[in-house]
């Protein structure tokens, strides 16, 4: 009988761990769309000059409303940051977005969020466990079209520039208020182990194979940071 027990909970653990990996695999794979949809639609995305100049990538691919009268909203998805070289991007930590609405999608059931990470101090409120955007980092709505520059307001002063996409407009918006999380369960299914953001972050980690197609989709639109 103590047997028959220990083998149903080994079974059960073990259908736990692959629904996880499941879970984070199909994730990362639709941040990759979310960002290919994105920077491939004619005449819009974000700037290559602007990308270029990126620490870090955030995606958070349909993000779903929280409430109905009170707008919030909730969703998880991906960082991955450059190497030291800025000739590669690393490994993926695992992340949370939530908060109040996001900008103009009012009504939008669904939102596809991408955030730039402009330099190392920002970089740095990324790796608490926790922290508001606008509050421990400047935050603003990032120039968006192929002929825009890098050298705008919003890109010299603040530490992560936003980026929404819902029902086909893609529009720079400012997230300010809404917070930023480690989802640590989410980076052991990934990783087979904890892990913290700074531990992967920092280039310590192997890429997962089930991360490769975000790291193909950003090195195909900035192989080479400046």
């Amino acid at each position: 009988m103590k047997t028959m027990f220990l083998t149903a909970l080994l079974l059960s653990l073990s259908s736990g761990l692959l629904l996880a990996d499941q879970e984070t695999d199909e994730r990362l794979k639709n941040a990759a769309t979310a960002f290919e949809e994105i920077m491939s639609a004619p005449d819009k995305g974000i700037p290559g000059g602007v990308l270029d100049k990126a620490e870090c990538v955030v995606v958070v691919p349909g993000m779903k409303k929280a409430g109905f009268i009170v707008g919030g909203s909730f969703g998880r998805g991906a960082i991955s940051c450059r190497g030291k070289d800025k000739a590669s991007w690393g490994a993926p930590a695992m992340v949370e977005l939530g908060g109040g609405s996001v900008g103009f999608q009012i009504g939008a059931s669904a939102t596809d969020v991408v955030m730039l990470v402009m330099n190392r101090s920002g970089i740095e409120s990324l790796l608490k466990s926790k922290f508001t955007l606008g509050g421990d980092a400047s935050v603003a709505g990032g120039p968006v079209g192929r002929s825009s520059t890098a050298e705008t307001d919003a890109a010299m002063k603040a530490k992560i520039l936003s980026y929404s996409r819902s029902r086909g407009a893609f529009a720079g918006v400012s997230l300010t208020g809404m917070t930023l999380n480690q989802d640590e369960g989410a980076n052991k299914a990934v990783y087979g182990k904890q892990l913290d953001s700074e531990q992967i972050l920092g280039g310590a980690v192997t890429t997962p194979a089930g991360a490769k197609p975000l790291m193909q989709v950003l090195t195909k639109y900035s192989p080479k940071g400046i």
